[in-house]
């Protein structure tokens, strides 16, 4: 068997709302009863499809996203894991986490989730006050999601919390006491995203409109040292940009395995990919749309969109993922962009080498997508 670990995301695209900023691949969730039906089974035969692809594996991960999979039924949930356990013989301390929305309807079935094998529970907080939830386009409030936090807490030994900051008009006193309010929670693992505003979102068309503004970029540097020095300052480690844990063990095994260049495959509509196959790194990519997917896989084409990466593609990714995180990226993982030691020693104070590692210091990761850029053009 394959030492190295296997993640396998999960991709479920209901969602209750949409949500202005998104801009996943989601559907609203209107009484589609038979078509989730479907797309479960089409999910477990691209399981299926899969393993007879890549064959015997550890199972590291599985990861349910979206979308919003706490709407999924425990049921479902439950034959999934089962049959991906089933494929690929579990390792030692089997993550299986479970993306889920704040809503007292959901929450009240935490328990159900806990007791069909997610261990590990990623809530979608995003705010703690009202009118920022409300600007978001949330379908809760924060006396529902501190609630949701509580039962989480109860049901779960794993949680984390995704917050949002550089909202229009956040001052970095605001997000300093919200962020106090979030560890107040108790989740081991909090991860605070920056607002992008991504193009064809409502929210892109409002930025258009000149009804939504965003702050300034000094602005923004100020509210991500505030959250910077607030984890901190708690205990939280940010092994990763966006990602902060107390401790080693509570890190996302899943996430790590994106950050390390490591193996995963994708199911559900539109879900990617990355496995390595006879020393080759191939990218797969599903169906988007739902139909499309449960046809896809019906018919045999699991997975259609696939593609052997080249030597350089495969590093540039490393650059793009690998950077993120404390750990950073083997030099010579980096060596068919052509990148060296001296083109490492040219961003002095900002990149370091050490023990063979490319890593960004704290005063790059300010500035991260400019460096990532700039390695990556001078390739």
């Amino acid at each position: 068997m394959n030492p190295t670990p296997l993640g396998v995301y999960v991709h479920w695209p209901y969602c209750a709302r949409i949500c202005p900023y998104c801009d996943f691949n989601v559907v609203r969730d209107r009484g589609r009863v038979e078509e989730q039906a479907a797309l479960v089974q089409a999910i477990l035969r691209d399981m299926q499809a899969h393993a007879a692809l890549i064959g015997a594996r550890s199972l590291g991960s599985i990861f349910f996203g979206g979308g919003t999979p706490s709407l999924m039924e425990p049921g479902d949930i439950a034959a999934i894991i089962e049959a991906a356990c089933r494929l690929w013989p579990p390792g030692d301390g089997l993550e299986v986490t479970l993306e889920a929305n704040p809503t007292d309807a959901e929450a009240g079935r935490f328990a159900a989730f806990a007791g069909a094998g997610v261990n590990r529970l990623s809530l979608g907080l995003q705010s703690l006050n009202d009118n920022a939830l409300r600007r978001l386009g949330r379908n809760h409030d924060a006396a529902s999601a501190r609630r949701a936090a509580e039962r989480a807490a109860q049901a779960f030994r794993r949680v984390s919390i995704d917050m949002i900051y550089a909202l229009p008009d956040q001052t970095p006193s605001d997000w300093a006491a919200e962020l106090r309010a979030c560890i107040a929670l108790g989740a081991e693992h909090i991860s605070p995203y920056q607002l992008t505003i991504e193009p064809g979102t409502p929210f892109h068309r409002a930025v258009g409109r000149g009804t939504l503004r965003p702050p300034p970029e000094d602005r923004a540097a100020d509210l991500y040292e505030v959250t910077q020095s607030t984890l901190g300052e708690a205990g939280y480690e940010a092994y990763e940009v966006s990602n902060h844990a107390r401790g080693a063990a509570a890190r996302s095994r899943h996430n790590l395995i994106y950050w390390r260049g490591e193996d995963y495959l994708g199911v559900g509509p539109g879900a990617h990919g990355r496995i390595t196959l006879m020393g080759e790194r191939w990218a797969s990519v599903a169906a988007k749309a739902i139909g499309d997917y449960v046809h896809q896989v019906s018919s045999g084409l699991t997975p259609a969109n696939r593609e052997r990466l080249t030597d350089r593609e495969v590093a540039i990714e490393r650059l793009l993922m690998g950077l993120r995180t404390f750990e950073g990226v083997g030099l010579p993982e980096l060596a068919p962009l052509g990148i060296d030691a001296a083109r490492i020693a040219e961003f002095k104070g900002v990149a370091a080498l050490a023990d063979g590692r490319v890593r960004i210091t704290e005063k790059g990761r300010p500035v991260l997508d400019r460096i990532i850029r700039d390695l990556a053009h001078g390739a």
